[in-house]
């Protein structure tokens, strides 16, 4: 029964039970509390596991592939029950245009959980009440829903951008004066960069350059005769008692002392192999 627009239920499926391609003239809301197995829609096969959330707007159609005993909570709801803002707002979401899986964090699934477990009691109650509450969880939900998306869609933007950055250092190393010069290729404050770069790969961007630069110097004290003067301008210091006391902490040797310890080793490997 469809109580004034909204209703939950639990469907168990059964080892391989296959619910054939379909769509609804509502939104559903589909969360797996125990097994998993696939959601297939927009011609893709995506993967459907505990605690995982599949948004589904109207006439968009979906399958389900159960593997084991698979258990869903299946929540149908009309737009047009809810209040004018929360309706606005959805139907201007474009990521909330087409089913999607969401992906819940611990906090936001547990969360989930527990309005879904009151919706459910609510709708199990006979008191004049019940819609009200219904609404006002279901409301919550989307809430925690556009937030979780919101946050996600930050993470994927700040993951691209220090994935830029990192380019950026990687091909303009030899020119980077200090945090600004990066900062400033970005458009954005020093302290976030340092936050997304180091969320990616749990180090700052100036000590990536360091290590960019002390690496590239390795290779030039090992595969070229070029003066450590020449080595220490080319990959940009513009000190060399800068880039001897880098170098000795990155390598805990010297630039020159490196140089000939790998020549020689060189030297050892070559003739080794005549």
């Amino acid at each position: 029964m469809l109580v004034s627009g909204i209703i939950i239920k639990e469907n168990v499926h059964t080892d391989k039970n296959l619910v054939k391609s379909h769509y609804h003239h509502v939104h559903q809301i589909l969360y797996v509390l125990e097994s998993k197995g696939e959601i297939i829609f927009n011609n893709q096969v995506h993967a459907f596991k505990k605690d995982n959330l599949a948004f589904i707007p109207p006439y968009s159609k979906h399958s389900i592939i159960a593997e084991d005993k698979m258990t869903v909570l299946v929540l149908e709801f009309d737009l047009l029950q809810l209040d004018n803002g929360i309706n606005e707002i959805l139907r201007e979401e474009d990521n909330f245009a087409e089913t999607r899986i969401i992906e819940l964090n611990l906090f936001e699934s547990v969360h989930v959980r527990q309005l879904l477990r009151r919706m459910l009691y609510e709708q199990s109650q006979q008191d004049n009440y019940r819609f009200m509450a219904i609404k006002i969880f279901l409301s919550e939900l989307l809430l925690t829903l556009l937030r979780s998306n919101k946050e996600q869609s930050i993470t994927n933007a700040n993951s691209l951008r220090a994935e830029r950055l990192r380019k950026y250092i990687d091909e303009n190393y030899f020119e980077i004066v200090d945090a600004g010069d990066i900062s400033q290729r970005l458009g954005i404050s020093t302290r976030h960069v340092n936050t997304i770069f180091k969320e990616s790969y749990n180090i700052t961007p100036m000590k990536y350059l360091n290590e960019v630069r002390m690496e590239t110097a390795k290779k030039l004290l090992m595969e070229t005769d070029k003066d450590i003067a020449s080595i220490c301008f080319e990959i940009g210091f513009e000190s060399l008692s800068t880039f001897y006391r880098r170098f000795k902490n990155y390598m805990k040797i010297s630039p020159h002392k490196y140089r000939v310890n790998n020549h020689y080793i060189q030297g050892m490997s070559t003739r080794d192999k005549v």
